[in-house]
């Protein structure tokens, strides 16, 4: 039986650094891996605001350098070998960890901006002309609002803040892994129409008279059937009216006397106080008020409690409990 024993292996030294052979130029790497995500070296250069030559040429440094052939060059483009797809699947994960560690970095002591994404009819009816209260109160902030339907993606930092509707109806809203949210309001759903539409229209003295009016609606029939439905008129049918896909654009064809809109008492707040919009059927029993959903606050789980973001959602959150009993009384509620 022989006495040698196993001698283990000794165990990698976490904080060696990798061989000097083993990483290239980032220069070469970063102009690599535009061409392969944008396909082109123009593309490329447009995105790293470079020359396509000094492109082209960190291409070949990259090359020279891995002793590979990575870009088939043509008439059509560039287009990578089957070793350069292959080396791209490899250093793309890292290329976007390095992207990613970099902006957290950089986030982490960042409290002097606040890039807000927000739904198209909160920021344009509401929070657009009650924002001037959150800077003053925030001096040097620098802060930018974009209205858009769309999600931000949290990973990649493209938003700080999301103000996004959570509907009961239609697809429910699905946030992103990472991410915190808390609700900022349940404001009931109502139809609005100008007090000139009204007037020369036949009276609406239940929810069952709507169907002979204009409805407006946004971009599918999903809202006024979920109200409807809600309101226990049943065999509506197939609705009809015109589709405007955001609720400002029904907004405005309702104050120009085009139809009967559906919104909330937050968004509607400044058209009812002004007597421009009207709540249909605030003063009659078949009237109910109904939320359809809620508006929620999104925001990085590890930055929720940055600065920018604490202070903007403690300022969201008592400004809309502050004007929703306004919101309720002008639309001819009780709040």
């Amino acid at each position: 039986m022989s006495d040698d024993k196993t001698v283990p292996e000794r165990p990698a030294n976490p904080s060696s650094l990798p061989g000097k052979k083993a990483l290239p130029p980032f220069a070469a790497l970063r102009a690599f891996d535009a061409v392969a995500r944008l396909g082109g070296v123009r593309r490329a250069a447009e995105m790293l605001d470079l020359d396509h030559a000094v492109v082209s040429r960190h291409l070949r440094t990259l090359e020279a350098w891995t002793g590979t052939a990575l870009i088939e060059r043509s008439r059509a483009g560039a287009v990578l070998t089957e070793e350069g797809a292959r080396y791209h699947k490899g250093i793309a994960q890292a290329m976007d960890g390095i992207a990613a560690a970099t902006l957290d970095l950089m986030k982490r002591s960042d409290n002097r901006r606040l890039l807000i994404w927000c739904m198209p009819g909160f920021a344009f009816h509401w929070l657009m002309q009650r924002l001037n209260q959150f800077e003053a109160a925030n001096p040097g902030l620098d802060i930018e609002l974009r209205p858009t339907d769309t999600c931000p993606d949290f990973a990649k930092h493209e938003a700080d803040v999301d103000v996004r509707f959570s509907p009961i109806y239609g697809s429910p809203l699905s946030l992103s892994a990472g991410v915190q949210s808390v609700e900022v309001a349940q404001p009931p759903t109502i139809p609005l129409a100008s007090p000139d539409y009204l007037a020369a229209n036949p009276p609406i003295r239940t929810c069952h008279d709507l169907r002979h009016h204009q409805l407006l609606h946004e971009e599918s029939f999903d809202v006024w059937a979920c109200w409807l439905s809600g309101h226990g008129v049943i065999g509506h049918g197939e609705l009809t009216g015109p589709r405007l896909w955001h609720a400002h654009l029904t907004l405005d064809a309702a104050r120009r006397g085009r139809g009967i809109a559906l919104g909330n008492h937050l968004i509607a707040a400044d058209d009812l106080a002004a007597g421009r919009l009207v709540e249909v059927g605030a003063d009659l029993p078949d009237f109910h008020l109904m939320p359809l959903g809620a508006y929620i606050f999104v925001a990085r789980e590890d930055r929720w409690r940055a600065a920018p973001i604490a202070r903007f959602r403690q300022w969201l959150l008592a400004a809309v409990a502050k004007e929703m009993p306004k919101a309720l009384v002008a639309g001819g509620r009780k709040p």
